[in-house]
């Protein structure tokens, strides 16, 4: 490894040793080798550090932090650590496909802005299927903040981005950290807020560098429903979204985390906000209504029957190994 690799892979992880060494196999793994591999363990954690010494692999740094700050405060603290000029993010269950790091690198180099922020489609893989997102790119001169949370289809959302698939600068990621305490929307937050910053654009690798493990049998915080706390972060960052955006995202993604409540009150509330700050579409109040009247394990039967998705493969498909042809949006 040399004294400044071109890129630091930055691991958050907190007694998960068999997963985080699966995700720091595959950032070793690289087609671009030239790199070092950041372990932030969230807190003390003994049978993980020794998991990643057993690696016996110069290229990865572990750093213990002294008591638990959740992922967010994780991600910041390596890249503070890091040497590398840009950092790459892996969340401890996911895996990086080989030439992941060498297509985001050719994307950064095409780019002509001075901070481009590279994103990649992943492979979304739960027990029911495997499918691609996002399913479409963002479309030219299109709003970010639209295009991550404005549907097209009743069961779905096109726009779409994870902390895996993301690589920035190291610069950036110190100027824009991310927001400690916020357990849902950490890349939506992210990434509206880095876009605000002048020459920064969102650039996209086509196809699937990244393979997001879902619904497996441990602890996800993105499976709690914390729609109260997602309502204060909304309105406290509401001048990152358009107004088209601020009620697609209160009437999907909120209404999601909300609709367990059974509450009309809440649905009252949620659709008051969507209405009085923003600018709701027909298919937004569509989407609204069937989240609040179909129990989620409908809704996802649906959505799979409307997506056309397939049992989950025992293996990575093929198609998804070969080199990504990059569009910039």
């Amino acid at each position: 490894m040399s004294a400044n690799p071109d890129v630091s892979v930055v691991v958050p992880t907190r007694f998960r040793p068999d997963l985080v060494v699966r995700a720091v196999r595959s950032a070793l793994a690289q087609t671009h080798g030239d790199l070092e591999v950041v372990v932030v363990i969230d807190g003390p954690d003994e049978p993980t550090e020794k998991a990643l010494a057993a690696l016996g692999d110069v290229r990865v740094r572990v750093i213990t932090l002294p008591e638990k700050g959740g992922a967010p405060n994780a991600r910041n603290q390596g890249a503070r650590a890091a040497t590398g000029k840009w950092v790459a993010y892996l969340d401890d269950d996911d895996e990086w496909l080989p030439s992941k790091l060498e297509i985001q690198l050719a994307a950064a180099a095409a780019s002509t802005a001075a901070l481009p922020v590279v994103a990649s489609r992943l492979i979304n893989r739960t027990p029911r299927a495997d499918s691609i997102m996002p399913r479409r790119l963002p479309g030219p001169d299109e709003p970010i903040s639209e295009y991550l949370t404005v549907r097209r289809g009743l069961f779905y959302g096109d726009g779409f981005i994870q902390t895996s698939t993301i690589m920035a600068p190291a610069e950036l990621f110190r100027l824009v950290p991310f927001t400690v305490g916020l357990r849902r929307q950490q890349e939506l937050d992210w990434t509206l807020r880095a876009l605000q910053q002048e020459g920064a654009e969102l650039v996209y690798a086509s196809e699937p560098l990244v393979l997001w493990h879902q619904d497996e049998d441990r602890e996800r915080i993105t499976l709690t429903a914390p729609w109260r706390e997602q309502l204060k972060w909304l309105r406290a960052n509401q001048t990152l979204f358009t107004p088209r955006a601020y009620a697609a995202f209160t009437m999907s993604v909120m209404s999601s985390m909300a609709a367990t409540t059974r509450s009309f009150a809440v649905f009252r509330e949620i659709l008051a906000e969507a209405r009085g700050y923003g600018r709701p579409g027909i298919i937004d109040y569509v989407t609204f209504l069937q989240i609040w009247a179909l129990p989620p394990g409908i809704r996802s039967r649906l959505r799979d029957r409307v997506l056309g998705r397939t049992a989950a493969p025992t293996s990575v498909p093929a198609q998804a190994k070969r080199s990504a042809r990059v569009d910039v949006g």
